[in-house]
Parts: structure tokens; C-alpha cells; sequence
């Protein structure tokens, strides 16, 4: 009896789950389209693309051509550091001398050892893979946190885009290194990890120096969050760990090191640029051009600043002083602040840039789909906002530059830098406590 009860209790059991994975994959199917449209989905769409990105990267590190152009120059520029070269001026490489600071030599002479003294491309390309998959996680970490872009968009970031593998696994460029470092920074100040996050900043600017365009962004947060007295053991943090690595090399030619490594004046080649080939080549080498790029790029940082990002009411000198003692008490940073201020100060970067390079892609190609969806302006549709992202990636894969080519990237930055000025408040404005006694 107990037996033929068992009998007929065996199949409800069977049932049973076939029902729950029924019911599970119907309430999928009726989500489908909330689940590429809903930030909170973020995790589960960035795992999927990732897991796609494994397969994507290494089908293209097989199935496409490596092509030389600074990997050779690095090794040289390390051989000569490890051969006990300490002066920065005599530091030389295949495409001319060094020109990063201190930080991308012991990461390169790291790779230097890991790939048969730089011999061993494969074993590089494939280092650089795994680079490449964990700036992905670091950066979906960020959107996951902002939770304002839907999901849908970060296909157009990690699938469909050519020149950005090409620049991690068939370059080698230093770039990517750089920008994984940086990301990792943003993560800790997210996560409010502070002086952890300034160290890890300062560390990717001794990789390269185009960090240093997310440093203006970086000191409005520092001065909102900590004030002055704060934030100055923050930012003397950055400058020592700057001297620490550059150190060995300050001490053999302190002049030659900071020259070469942080030269702001640098001139660049006409042939290499991708956004200003619309100009003629006299116009882009003139030191007056190089000024009132200059001067666009600080007269905009400022207007974001006094008009964008600060906005309790009080003079932005009263950043200076302690939170404590300002007149509208501080509102704790919120994830999207801390980002938006960050990507845009980047952005404002490089649109005023002296020249752009291929390998510059990596420098905002991660932060657009926040700078175009995170605080997005009304008349700028889905469709316009993928129209962009498609103009940009078209420009930065022509090669070489065209006028029109250059001419749309250039329309594309003013479109994101006009929806980011005209975009609703992401510092909203607070209001002043009132002075009544009660």
C-alpha cells in the first residue's frame, strides 16, 4: 500500500519542478524587454556579455593579425631601464624616446619578464586579454552602481566595438593599462575608499599622463567632500607616490625625468591625428591653436563647475572650507555624482585635445554610454544617442582621418557636450536651512 502511494506521489514530484522552470522561463520571456531596458538588470546582461567577450577577444587574437607599432619601442625603453639607464633622457625606443612617466616602466618591465623579454607576443596579446575582461567588470561595477543606463546599450560598448579590440589585443598600447587603473580608482571612490581610490589614481598617471584630464573632476569632489584642510592629505597622497616611483630617476636627472615624462608642451604629429585632420596642417602645429584649446578646455571646466556641479546656493570658494562650517550643510555624494563629475571633466579633455591618436579611443569610449544616458536631455532620443555612439565609432575607425571624418567626431562631442549642459540637474540645487528659531 505504502509502495503503490509512493507510485503515485513519483510523478508531482517530477512535476513539480518542470512547473517552477515553466513559470521561470515564461516570467523571462514576458521580461524580456525590461531586462534589456532596466538598470537593475545591469549584472545579469554585463555577465552574459562578458562571458561573450571571452569568446569575442580570443577568436580575434587567432583569427586577426597582430600589427607592430610602440610594443617593440616599450621592450627597448624598459631593456635600457633594466641595463641600469636611470636618466630619463637616454631612455630611447624604436618610435623615439620616453615619454610616460616612471609607473609604466616597472608595469612593462613586468610584461618585459612575463613574455621572454617581449619576444613572446602571444603570451602578451593574451595578457592584454585578460586586461581587457577585467576593465569590463570593473567599469559594468561602476554602471551597476549608477543604475541610470539601460542594458541594452552596453552591447554597443562591448560587442560591436572593433577599434577598441584592436587596441587592447592586436596594439599592446600602454593606454589600456592606464584606464584599467583608473577605473579600479573610481570603484574605490564609489565604494568611498578615498585615499585608496587617490593611490590608485596617482598610479595610473604614472602609466600615462592623460589620467591627469579626470583630475579637475577629482579635486571639485576632494574640496565637496573633505574641504580643504581635508583633501590635502588626499592630494600630497598622489604627489608622494609620484615621487616614490620616480624616485631612481630624480635622482639621476630630476630635470630630464619631469620634462620627459610630464611634458605638457609635446608636440604631435599631423599624419597620426583623428580630430583635426578637417584643419590645415600649418593651423594645427601653430602654438596660438594650442592656446585657445587651452583656454575653451579650462573656460569649460570652469562653467561646469560654477554652473553644473555646484549648486548649493554659496560661492564655490565655500568648497574650501570644512563641511562642517558651510553654511548649506553637504549632502553625502550619490554614485552618479561622483561619476558624472569624474567622466565628465574626462570628456571636457578630450574634446579640447591637441591631438587625438587612435590608441586615445580607450581614454572616454567606456564612459560615453554614461555621459549620453546617465542625465539624459529630453530631445535626445534612444535613437539619436545610438546615432552618436555609431558616428564616433565610424570616426575612430577611419584610417586615416578624413575631414568628414574628423568633422563628425567633432559634431558628436558637441551634441554629448551640449545634452550634458542642458540635462537635468545631477547636483541638484539645495535649498538654504531657514534662520527662524522655533
Amino acid at each position: 500500500m505504502a509502495a503503490g502511494l509512493r507510485k503515485r506521489g513519483l510523478p508531482g514530484s517530477v512535476v513539480q519542478p518542470a512547473g517552477i522552470w515553466k513559470q521561470w522561463l515564461q516570467r523571462a520571456w514576458q521580461e524580456r524587454y525590461l531586462l534589456l531596458r532596466e538598470p537593475r538588470y545591469t549584472l545579469m546582461v554585463a555577465s552574459c556579455l562578458c562571458l561573450a567577450e571571452v569568446g569575442i577577444t580570443f577568436w580575434v587574437i587567432h583569427r586577426v593579425a597582430y600589427t607592430e607599432i610602440d610594443w617593440k619601442a616599450y621592450m627597448a625603453q624598459v631593456e635600457g631601464f633594466i641595463n641600469g639607464t636611470y636618466d630619463y633622457t637616454q631612455l630611447q625606443g624604436d618610435t623615439g624616446p620616453l615619454v610616460y612617466p616612471a609607473g609604466f616602466l616597472y608595469i612593462f618591465t613586468g610584461l618585459y619578464y612575463a613574455t621572454d623579454r617581449g619576444t613572446d607576443i602571444p603570451t602578451a596579446q593574451n595578457i592584454f586579454a585578460v586586461l581587457y575582461l577585467v576593465t569590463l567588470v570593473l567599469v559594468f561595477l561602476i554602471y551597476h552602481q549608477t543604475s541610470k543606463v539601460p542594458p541594452f546599450v552596453f552591447f554597443f560598448m562591448c560587442c560591436a566595438s572593433y577599434r577598441v579590440h584592436s587596441i587592447f589585443v592586436l596594439r599592446l598600447f600602454n593606454d589600456p593599462v592606464a584606464m584599467a587603473l583608473l577605473f579600479l580608482s573610481v570603484n574605490l571612490f564609489l565604494a568611498q575608499r578615498w585615499s585608496w581610490g587617490c593611490c590608485c589614481f596617482s598610479l595610473a598617471v604614472s602609466v600615462k599622463m592623460n589620467v591627469l584630464l579626470f583630475a579637475p573632476g577629482l579635486l571639485f569632489l576632494l574640496l565637496t567632500q573633505f574641504g580643504f584642510r581635508g583633501a590635502l592629505p588626499k592630494l600630497a597622497l598622489c604627489a608622494a607616490l609620484q615621487v616614490v616611483l620616480g624616485l631612481p630617476f630624480l635622482l639621476e636627472n630630476p630635470v630630464g625625468y619631469l620634462s620627459r615624462s610630464f611634458d605638457l608642451g609635446r608636440q604631435f604629429l599631423y599624419q597620426w591625428t583623428v580630430n583635426w585632420r578637417l584643419l590645415p596642417e600649418a593651423i594645427f602645429l601653430h602654438r596660438a591653436f594650442h592656446l585657445a584649446l587651452l583656454a575653451a578646455h579650462l573656460s569649460f571646466l570652469l562653467l561646469f563647475a560654477l554652473c553644473r556641479w555646484h549648486r548649493t546656493g554659496e560661492s564655490i570658494l565655500s568648497l574650501l572650507k570644512d563641511p562642517s562650517k558651510r553654511k548649506v550643510p553637504p549632502q553625502p555624494l550619490t554614485p552618479n555624482q561622483i561619476v558624472s563629475v569624474l567622466f565628465t571633466s574626462n570628456f571636457i579633455g578630450v574634446c579640447f585635445s591637441r591631438s587625438l591618436h587612435s590608441q586615445f579611443y580607450v581614454w572616454y569610449f567606456h564612459t560615453l554610454p554614461h555621459l549620453l544616458w546617465a542625465t539624459p536631455a529630453r530631445w535626445l532620443t534612444h535613437l539619436l544617442r545610438l546615432l552618436v555612439l555609431g558616428l564616433i565609432e565610424l570616426s575612430w575607425n577611419t584610417y586615416p582621418s578624413t575631414p568628414f571624418s574628423s568633422a563628425a567626431l567633432h559634431l558628436c562631442h558637441a551634441v554629448t557636450l551640449l545634452q550634458l549642459w542642458l540635462s537635468p540637474q545631477f547636483f541638484p540645487r539645495s535649498v538654504q536651512p531657514s534662520r527662524k528659531t522655533h
